[in-house]
């Protein structure tokens, strides 16, 4: 049995496990690069204008409450299928490491900024109050101040969307998305090779802790003794 099991890991094809790994990080690592992009200044435009805030704006708020409901609240693969003539418009593809970045962005985007928005808000608003008592602006309050109290449930936050785009770029995996889900979709599912599938399943496991540990130890030194 365990001759037959070695067998098997040594039949599999290590180099398409090392590029595959390798687009699975590419996509997460270019994605969640736009998503923190996009997102952080969502987080904070949502914070600003929610109630009770300094640019309190209610039919503002609900709209981009609504949207970014919508966005987070439509399963990831359907989205991949109704982004495909608006990924190739963009990057020319819809399949493959650029094929997947743009849809994996556009379903993580609303994701994280609701994140930041309820990290903001657990800011201490005398702090706000302090700022503003001082004369300082609103730019500089949020950017001196707000921002760099709330910065540890920043990385938290960040570390989370990270966590769900590599779920996110498995699942890419549908549309030829490559990296570890398109291998596993190919060689475990399509044809039954079921060594290649517990491998990329173990290759994600790890990659998830791994992103933890990473994430949970900068929120560690950042956060105020």
């Amino acid at each position: 049995m365990s001759l037959a099991l070695l067998d098997a890991f040594l039949a599999i094809d290590w180099s398409d496990i090392g590029l595959a790994t390798v687009e699975t990080l590419t996509m997460v690592g270019g994605s969640l690069f736009f998503t923190v992009l996009l997102g952080l200044p969502l987080g904070i435009v949502l914070f600003l204008t929610g109630p009770r805030q300094p640019l309190a704006h209610g039919r503002l708020y609900a709209f981009l409450s609504l949207l970014v409901n919508l966005l987070r609240s439509m399963p990831f693969v359907i989205l991949l299928i109704l982004m495909i003539p608006v990924t190739v418009t963009i990057v020319g593809t819809s399949i493959g490491v650029p094929g997947a970045i743009p849809p994996l962005v556009v379903g993580a985007t609303p994701f994280f900024a609701r994140l930041v928005e309820n990290v903001l808000r657990e800011v201490d608003r005398g702090i706000i109050e302090a700022s503003q008592s001082m004369g300082a602006s609103l730019s500089q309050t949020i950017f001196g101040a707000v921002l760099p109290e709330a910065f540890p449930g920043l990385l938290a936050a960040t570390t989370v969307t990270a966590i769900a785009l590599v779920s996110y770029a498995a699942m890419s995996g549908v549309i030829g998305g490559g990296g570890l889900g398109d291998l596993a979709i190919r060689f475990g599912y399509q044809r039954f090779q079921t060594d290649v599938m517990f491998v990329t399943v173990a290759i994600l496991l790890v990659l998830v802790q791994l992103l933890q540990a990473f994430g949970d130890r900068l929120v560690h030194r950042f956060t105020r003794s």
